[in-house]
């Protein structure tokens, strides 16, 4: 029996419950986003900003699906679905959503998973290209088939409900002429797929259908496919763009994006049935496609046959690339939506062909990608294109270019801790102050307050320098007594108090730090903690401290370093840290953002350590 709960009521959701929802995002599948009952839940035909009445349609382990059955508050993005399916089957999420509307919610998921994933600092995203048919653009439909009655039709995701399709407004009209024909009749089977090219007019239908009621006949082991006025023989198991239109502009993209002038050797990884190869083969000296699957290489054996400085190579992308023998100027990436394997961006990194084209169909993929090629190369623009009207998903094209072999290192901090401490190392670098308030937010924890504060610095001095290249480092620290933040004193009665409130303590010092390389918007912050134990000083000892001016400039009024006062000892954590930058921590960042260091077996800072550290450190 369906009961209908009230928004906040703290009862454990059950399938075929009613209720309301107030939705604040987007989920990663398309879904409006809501809370309920301490669970999140996932609302198909819901707009974030939107309240609606929605039933509960699954319950699962992590999260609750639920369907809106009635909009409340309607946002003013919110279109009329033209198709009679929407909501009985789940294949299109966004037909409700103004297309307008959609394009945008595209680029924020790929600035999102830039963002979230990749640390790339405020990505320059592009706003994402329309598609110039919202509907009836699909050249591929894959079918479930009800058996009993030989019905084709697709399956509610989260009730796994059967629906039968008559028409799909997906498809453009030639998938759905075949359809008519095979609906109702293809009980000999499971499942159904349908080809069939806008341009050339041919078509497949796999698998073969014996019933002899079906008049047309079917599987066809290829079909002839166009794109930008070429065509191509494409086989069965072979993957192939859905979208023809937006597939063309895909190839201009990545054209635009390798700035070809008919000197380069180009190589086009994950090279399937040879699309971009053959589109591209006019403006390189040499193409060098790779591709694993032996039906896809059949098909650009015969689809580049014209393309005599088109060469094939079978084998997996990151078994072949790191083996050829050739040096690329250019690659093209297109992986699946894993992305691409670790040895394959290695193989790049050392290889440093002169600019990349890296088209994804995966925003998080592409970002975790992306984070790795960083080491080696600036992300010139990042252009989502939407294959996929009425569909969370989104395609992109990411332009890499090398980058410089030499970029300097910036310390965003007046500390002279932090100095010694970089200087320690053996690394180059110049100061730059911040110069920023410091203060602490309300109910903000302190290792919260040194995350942020450090991120800051570093963004606004690189902000302020507005350059296009160069590693700002910046970090911020803190005491930590009971909780509590215990900040630089403003004067001398002030470190008074401090002092006498640490005196005999166990207490933490966190340092927040940040790396942020400017020449690719990557920025990566974190915070490392230090158990600290101060001694039972004297008074005179103290004020011995205080009227040295030593405490003035430092967190909690005291240097574990000063050998004089030696006001502390460290029970747990990084020595370094305490002194206001962690040191290894640093280093290893500005390695994975491929910053040229010295010889790591060279370096060592000035204090001794107790936790297993990759520099030498001297004895004291």
């Amino acid at each position: 029996m369906t009961q209908s709960v009230a928004p906040n009521e703290s009862v454990t959701p059950q399938r075929g419950d009613i209720v309301q929802l107030d939705l604040h995002a987007w989920g990663r599948l398309g879904e409006a986003m809501a809370r309920h009952a301490g669970s999140d839940v996932f609302v198909f035909g819901g707009i974030p900003g939107e309240r609606v009445e929605a039933e509960i349609v699954a319950v699962r382990r992590k999260y609750v699906a639920a369907q809106v059955t009635r909009v409340i508050t309607p946002s003013p993005k919110r279109v009329e679905p033209p198709c009679e399916y929407f909501g009985q089957c789940t294949g299109c999420q966004w037909q409700h959503v103004d297309y307008q509307e959609q394009l945008a919610v595209k680029t924020g998921i790929v600035r999102d998973a830039l963002e979230r994933i990749g640390n790339f600092h405020a990505p320059d995203v592009q706003p994402t290209l329309a598609s110039h048919r919202q509907y009836h653009y699909r050249n591929h439909a894959r079918f479930n088939i009800w058996r009993e009655t030989g019905v084709l039709g697709f399956t509610h995701r989260e009730r796994r409900r059967f629906v039968r399709i008559d028409r799909c407004l997906l498809m453009h009209d030639g998938v759905n002429h075949i359809l008519a024909q095979l609906q109702g009749r293809a009980a000999e089977t499971s499942q159904l797929a349908i080809r069939c090219s806008p341009g050339t007019g041919d078509y497949l239908v796999q698998p073969t259908l014996k019933n002899p009621e079906i008049a047309l006949p079917t599987g066809q082991k290829t079909y002839r496919e166009s794109v930008a006025d070429r065509e191509f023989r494409v086989a069965s198991p072979s993957f192939f763009q859905v979208n023809v239109w937006q597939a063309a502009r895909l190839a201009e993209l990545v054209k635009d994006a390798l700035k070809l002038t008919g000197n380069e050797t180009v190589v086009d990884a994950y090279a399937g049935v040879g699309t971009f190869a053959v589109l591209l083969a006019p403006y390189a000296r040499e193409i060098v496609a790779v591709e694993e699957s032996t039906a896809a290489i059949a098909d650009a054996t015969e689809n580049a046959a014209g393309y005599p400085n088109v060469q094939l190579v079978a084998g997996k992308v990151e078994e072949v690339l790191p083996t050829l023998d050739v040096t690329p100027d250019a690659v093209i990436l297109d992986p699946s939506r894993s992305g691409c394997q670790p040895a394959v961006l290695e193989a790049l990194l050392r290889q440093q062909p002169a600019r990349i084209a890296y088209v994804s169909c995966n925003p998080e993929s592409l970002a975790r990608d992306l984070r790795a090629l960083t080491r080696g190369y600036r992300i010139q623009s990042i252009q989502p294109v939407d294959m996929f009207p009425q569909t969370h998903h989104v395609e992109c094209v990411a332009t890499l270019v090398a980058k410089a072999e030499t970029a300097e290192i910036v310390l965003a901090s007046a500390s002279p801790r932090r100095r010694d401490l970089l200087s320690g190392l053996g690394i180059d670098f110049r100061v730059a102050p911040a110069n920023i308030p410091e203060d602490q937010w309300p109910d903000e924890t302190p290792e919260q307050m040194v995350r942020r504060l450090s991120r800051e610095k570093a963004l606004a001095v690189a902000d302020a320098e507005s350059r296009s290249s160069g590693y700002y480092v910046a970090a911020d620290s803190t005491v930590v007594l009971d909780g509590e933040s215990i900040a630089k004193p403003a004067d001398a009665e002030e470190a008074r108090s401090m002092l006498r409130r640490l005196r005999g303590t166990t207490h933490q010092v966190i340092t927040g730090y940040t790396v942020y390389d400017a020449a690719t918007g990557r920025c990566i912050t974190d915070a490392n903690a230090a158990d600290v134990q101060m001694r039972d000083f004297t008074d005179a000892e103290m004020e011995e401290s205080i009227a040295s001016g030593t405490p003035m400039d430092k967190a909690g009024a005291y240097a574990i370093q000063d050998p004089d006062f030696r006001p502390a000892a460290l029970l747990s954590g990084c020595y370094s840290n305490v002194m206001g930058l962690p040191a290894c921590r640093v280093v290893d960042t500005l390695a994975e953002m491929g910053c040229p260091l010295p010889d790591i077996a060279s370096m060592s800072v000035p204090s001794g350590c107790n936790v297993p550290c990759k520099f030498r450190w001297p004895t004291t």
